[in-house]
């Protein structure tokens, strides 16, 4: 029997390469003869870059980034020529920080902005950024002042100037770096009105926090680092970023902000929209990794489906094609998984292809319609088959003891 093998990573226990290892093992149990395709799946969050990292012809540059609470962090860039794939989640990710440590609204993208810069001066001309598992909340602001965007308080812009006579462009940036006041009128200003006299500096690298009475922001000197850069975006994720499906109310809470918090934070990015670019704000993807969409939007990136892209570079429609039975797996099978994610983008792919679906989850949290209504034929739980304790205390082990079940039933 011929078998491919594309599942996701189970989140805190096995990347996508190991939990296609444990499935293999455990499938060969049964059925020692089986034809076995192997192509571990990433939608652009933790793991993009390890499963990339197997089916691109590329090397790997080891850098050094700000993690999201300041914390140096070491992070990869997949070099292709002059390709650059870069995993945000590296720079910026929810894992990096411990639970009790979290500070949302404190926590930066500054990383990602390093990671990009390194990319550039590695000589990269094409950036693609998978987004996904973030543990910020904050537009994409720290990684615009990586690349030098500038920004002032209100209480740093000078009161003569009237934003009724001294408009600005829409989605460009204003003057006032490190604590210069905004009293240009080049292009690229951007100005808040009722601004007083001072000289407090706003920080965009200070997390959603920073943005808080921002006057003035310039991102022309980000614009400029990145000229002639082509940006991608790859995520599922087609929230915009403000509002009530926007990325504070939507992602929020996994994050760590409570609900009480949501409204002044997502005072605090509709602020900072408002000076660098209120329509972009509105666009599919701008929500994506707590608004990282946003800067990456401003920057002219094109926003991709991030499981499309992994499932092209890994050859996933052309193997489906070549096999009897294809296997995804993650860590929960929930209604998460029918928007965009790993498991979604697998079964459709088996579906075209006219091949059943099997998923290996480590929780099945919904029912066999819905599963039935993604292209899935089957589901099975690590929790069910050898319970929660077990399932944690030795993932590797459980998922191949399930895949061997899943073989008794499906091998021929």
């Amino acid at each position: 029997m011929r078998i491919l093998i594309a599942p996701d990573k189970f989140a805190g226990t096995l990347t996508a390469v190991e939990a296609a290892a444990a499935i293999e093992e455990g499938w060969r149990r049964r059925d020692p003869e089986a034809e076995v395709l192997v192509a571990p799946m990433a939608d652009g969050g933790p793991g993009f870059i390890d499963v990339l990292s197997a089916v691109v012809d590329g090397k790997l540059l080891s850098v050094t980034v700000r993690g999201p609470l300041g914390v140096d962090t070491p992070a990869t860039i997949l070099l292709a020529g002059e390709t650059a794939y870069l995993e945000t989640a590296q720079a910026c990710g929810l894992h990096l920080v411990e639970p009790k440590e979290r500070r949302p609204e404190e926590a930066s993208t500054y990383g990602v902005g390093q990671l990009i810069a390194a990319a550039v001066d590695a000589g990269a001309k094409r950036i693609i950024l998978g987004l996904g598992g973030s543990g910020t909340n904050d537009a994409g602001a720290g990684l615009l002042a990586a690349l030098g965007a500038t920004a002032a308080t209100d209480s740093a812009i000078d009161p003569a100037i009237d934003p009724a006579t001294d408009p600005a462009p829409a989605g460009a940036g204003g003057t006032a770096a490190h604590g210069q006041a905004s009293a240009g009128t080049g292009s690229g200003s951007s100005r808040s009105p009722g601004a007083a006299a001072g000289g407090q500096v706003a920080r965009l690298d200070g997390g959603a926090a920073g943005l808080a009475g921002l006057g003035a922001v310039d991102l022309q000197p980000a614009r400029d680092r990145v000229a002639g850069i082509e940006f991608v975006a790859a995520s599922d994720v087609e929230n915009p970023m403000l509002g009530l499906r926007g990325a504070t109310n939507v992602f929020g809470s996994q994050k760590g902000i409570p609900d009480e918090r949501k409204p002044e934070v997502d005072g605090w990015l509709t602020r900072f929209a408002e000076l660098a670019g209120r329509k972009t704000a509105d666009q599919k993807g701008a929500g994506a990794a707590g608004g990282l969409g946003y800067a990456l939007l401003l920057l002219g990136a094109e926003r991709v489906s991030g499981i499309d892209l992994v499932a092209e570079l890994t050859g996933l429609k052309q193997k489906a094609a070549q096999v009897d039975l294809v296997l995804s797996g993650e860590g929960a099978f929930d209604f998460q998984s029918r928007d965009g994610k790993v498991i979604a983008g697998v079964a459709k792919v088996a579906n075209d292809a006219m091949r059943p679906c099997v998923v290996l989850a480590g929780k099945v949290l919904i029912g066999s319609r819905e599963m039935r209504s993604m292209g899935v034929e089957s589901a099975y739980a690590l929790v069910d088959a050898v319970g929660e304790e077990q399932a944690f205390a030795d993932p590797h082990g459980s998922l191949a003891v399930v895949a061997e079940r899943v073989a008794k039933t499906w091998a021929r």
